[in-house]
């Protein structure tokens, strides 16, 4: 079907109309103004900002004072996290940069040789702790830093975690994990060479991931110390982190995981047992409390299992607890 001249003529001034409405309208809106695009200048300044942590000149001056000697220190405190000091001016110079932690140098710098600095290399284990605590005593990780058995014995921040040399990407360790445990926790790492272990030489787990290193609540329970476990008193909740099965809550509770937690039966680390159990005859460890066995229960205590009843669980095959029967059969 052909279209008519007239037809045609409406149909190009409808398209000219629409095309016209697409200049005009948004002039008429934001006044015609164009959308301004950063200039030359403001993106050089940008550049500037961020490249200013590693620019010599750009440094601040009592930086800069501390570089004319100390040039390598002040190189690697630029790549830790100490370095976001320099943005809080909130303290003033006194806790900025290297002042923060060895307090003013302007003597030592006038005369090195009369320095009133604070020297982390001759200081005691508990003057260093309580100077790292002025910055870091608040926050879950330091609450309890008072009770830590590392502080205990005289273990200070500087024992683990290097400010100007440390070797991991996080937390400024002198060390990776096992391996700075290891190098004083000797007992722990033999167990965890042992055939049943948690697996923490593979890298599944870490020694941090159940133990607050900078200190808990924990207290002595029974025969063992619960060495700042993460968690509850007895150390039997950071347990229930991964073995979400055995947590509960059940109807029926065995009383030892309920009063004395996991560690009751089990070997936290590492033993020569399967399921890390302190005893490989799992009889024995059944009657470290159940001693009053009666009757047919007799025979269970035959160390060789020569008898047909050979071992509790055997029908007691729920001890960490049961919602259907108080004698943990079911």
């Amino acid at each position: 079907m052909r279209l008519t001249n007239r037809t045609r003529r409406l149909y190009f001034a409808g398209i000219l109309l629409a095309f016209w409405g697409l200049i005009a309208v948004p002039r008429a809106v934001f006044g015609g103004q164009k959308v301004q695009e950063p200039s030359s200048s403001a993106s050089a300044s940008q550049s500037k900002k961020l490249s200013e942590s590693t620019d010599e000149g750009s440094l601040p001056a009592e930086i800069q004072a501390c570089q004319s000697c100390h040039g390598d220190i002040t190189a690697s405190f630029e790549k830790t996290p100490h370095w976001k000091t320099m943005n809080d001016t909130r303290g003033g110079h006194a806790m900025q940069g290297c002042e923060a932690c060895h307090g003013p140098g302007g003597d030592h710098a006038d005369d090195p040789s009369k320095s009133s600095l604070f020297d982390f290399k001759k200081a005691t284990s508990e003057d260093i702790t309580e100077r790292c605590l002025t910055c870091h005593a608040s926050g879950s990780e330091h609450m309890s830093a008072s009770n830590s058995f590392h502080r205990q014995n005289d273990v200070s921040c500087t024992s683990c975690h290097s400010m100007h040399h440390a070797t991991t990407k996080e937390h400024m360790l002198i060390k990776a994990e096992p391996g700075l445990c290891y190098s004083c926790h000797l007992q722990q790492k033999a167990q965890f060479n042992m055939p049943f272990r948690h697996r923490v030489n593979e890298g599944l787990i870490t020694c941090t991931d159940c133990h607050n290193q900078h200190g808990t609540s924990s207290v002595l329970e029974g025969d063992h110390l619960v060495r700042q476990v993460r968690a509850s008193a007895p150390g039997d909740v950071v347990c229930f982190k991964c073995h979400t099965d055995k947590q509960g809550p059940f109807v029926f509770e065995h009383e030892a995981v309920r009063i004395e937690g996991c560690a009751a039966c089990h070997i936290a680390h590492g033993g020569a047992n399967p399921r890390m159990l302190k005893y490989s005859n799992v009889n024995l460890l059944c009657l470290q409390c159940h001693t009053n066995s009666p009757g047919i229960h007799a025979t269970v205590m035959d160390a060789n299992q020569s008898h047909y009843e050979q071992a509790c669980v055997n029908c007691h095959v729920k001890i960490h607890g049961s919602n259907f029967d108080g004698l943990l059969d079911r």
